[in-house]
């Protein structure tokens, strides 16, 4: 079965929840993980793998945290997923038949199996943080809104092309 891990998940929730950040505005672990009811360890080295990856960026200091690196509509969930999964894998099966197989020769769903990889990854890729953002929980709406309110949300220098 296809799955994605609880790391993907926070990543995604994770980045969701930088999209919605005013420009300038960056958040830290521990304030996305009480919004989300989320373990804060696990989100930070969620996190840090995204910035090593350039998806979003990290800013230090006691006001620092993280933003977006680009613009919400050129982040895919793709990239997400290959940045905390490695490559999207529906099947053990090599699709360019290196890794040797004795069934190879014989195999009568090779084809069929590629063509579905093909399109999950196609569908990952055509989906975007921006087409993400709407159905979005009133409660947690609520909550984004009071942290930045509370100053939570600190502000940063704006991230060129960010959102």
């Amino acid at each position: 079965m296809l799955k994605l891990t609880k790391k993907t998940d926070y990543a995604l929730i994770a980045l969701h929840h930088m999209t919605s950040l005013r420009m300038g505005e960056v958040a830290n672990a521990k304030e996305i993980a009480a919004i989300y009811h989320i373990p804060v360890e696990l989100l930070a080295k969620v996190l840090q793998k995204l910035a090593k990856k350039t998806l979003i960026t990290s800013l230090s200091g006691p006001k620092g945290g993280y933003c977006l690196a680009k613009k919400a509509s050129e982040v895919t969930v793709g990239e997400v997923v290959r940045a905390i999964e490695g490559e999207v894998r529906i099947t053990r099966c090599d699709p360019d038949g290196l890794i040797p197989c004795a069934h190879l020769q014989r195999c009568t769903i090779r084809t069929p199996l590629q063509r579905i990889q093909e399109s999950v990854i196609s569908l990952l890729e055509c989906m975007t943080l921006e087409s993400m953002l709407h159905n979005v929980p009133a409660e947690v709406d609520t909550q984004r809104a009071e942290a930045s309110e509370r100053g939570r949300l600190h502000l940063a220098l704006p991230v060129e092309g960010a959102t």
